[in-house]
């Protein structure tokens, strides 16, 4: 039977329409996404898990070798060097917060990776939506991890 009131599933190009809510006139990461956190504050809870679930896919597509040896200063060098995965993952954050074109680009070209810039505040925007909306603190496990060496495949040397 189809029920009426299941909300319709947030796909990839609903993700992006948020992510293009950033408002870079803005001082300051939460001034920057605070448009984006009240859109998707007014959608249903399983349309803020699923940005979160689309985020954390993306963030882990761009886990790997190679996306880390290009991320300026903080390179990853070898497994001897010092290498911070939390400015990793702020730098890949980076990367979706500049949008779609941006992101395929990186994607495919990981000497594109942006050089001694993070944006941490990107993994923020689901939880803060979701209290929000909720009152209650989001306490939603993604599929896939977005944590740095959860990619396993990328991380191999070839």
């Amino acid at each position: 039977m189809f029920n009426i009131f299941k909300s319709k599933k947030m796909d990839e190009s609903e993700f992006w329409h948020i992510i293009s809510l950033f408002d870079w006139d803005q001082e300051g990461d939460n001034k920057v996404i605070a448009k984006a956190i009240e859109y998707l504050s007014g959608k249903p809870n399983d349309q803020i898990c699923e940005f979160y679930e689309i985020m954390s896919k993306l963030l882990y597509d761009l886990d790997g070798i190679t996306y880390a040896r290009n991320i300026g200063e903080e390179s990853y060098v070898d497994e001897d060097s010092p290498f911070s995965v939390d400015w990793f993952l702020y730098a890949r954050c980076v990367v979706i917060a500049n949008g779609k074109n941006y992101y395929y680009k990186v994607l495919n070209n990981p000497d594109k990776m942006p050089k001694d810039l993070e944006f941490e505040s990107l993994l923020y925007i689901a939880p803060e939506a979701f209290e929000k909306k909720s009152g209650k603190e989001f306490d939603y496990l993604p599929r896939v991890s977005f944590e740095t060496f959860s990619n396993k495949e990328k991380w191999t040397c070839k």
